[in-house]
């Protein structure tokens, strides 16, 4: 089974992480969380002062087919993220093979944009964070896919960002079971969008 990875810089957005990486589990996807601390620490401390054990650290894994390349948002965790040239080469290298990419909150705006990732995209980010000359196309949903890129708008968003990764990587069956079994209901059939 391949394997995806969440990024977790200093001043991560809870929510965004730790649910992400939750609903995923539940889906039955292999997700790694990934310190990328100065440090070499696997301790890192959200935005809201959490501290989270990471799974790994960088180094440990090859992340080359990797499944999801995952970042969450907050501040200062999408700017730690955009700064980490590990981080920016996994994501240059994955959307260059056609992989997976999610980003949600600022990230998408301070991670990916700025790398090209977005060129020709939809996508949705932290509202007033869209940049104001982009290639991208910045809409005000919750969640937006296109293509291999699925980005989210903020921590509200997390579930159905989740859900829509679980969607591309399990069908929406899955989606939609784990879905329900965390009593996450609407009236829509595309409820995680």
């Amino acid at each position: 089974m391949k394997r995806s990875y969440l990024f977790l810089a200093p001043g991560f957005e809870e929510i965004e992480a730790l649910a992400t990486v939750d609903v995923l589990r539940r889906a039955g996807l292999t997700v790694f969380t990934v310190a990328i601390t100065e440090d070499g620490s696997k301790n890192v401390t959200g935005a809201h002062g959490v501290t989270v054990v990471a799974d790994i650290l960088p180094d440990e894994h090859d992340m080359a087919e990797a499944e999801w390349l995952i970042c969450p948002g907050g501040m200062p965790g999408a700017s730690n993220l955009a700064a980490s040239p590990v981080v920016t080469s996994l994501l240059k290298a994955q959307a260059a093979r056609g992989g997976h990419i999610a980003a949600i909150c600022a990230s998408p705006a301070l991670v990916l944009e700025p790398l090209g990732i977005l060129d020709g995209c939809e996508a949705t980010c932290y509202p007033g964070m869209e940049p104001k000359q982009s290639k991208a196309h910045f809409h005000t949903s919750p969640v937006v896919v296109s293509g291999n890129i699925i980005t989210g708008n903020g921590p509200a968003s997390t579930i159905r960002f989740a859900l829509a990764i679980v969607c591309a990587s399990c069908g929406e069956q899955i989606a939609q079971e784990v879905g329900t079994v965390m009593l996450f209901y609407t009236r829509s059939a595309n409820f995680y969008f």
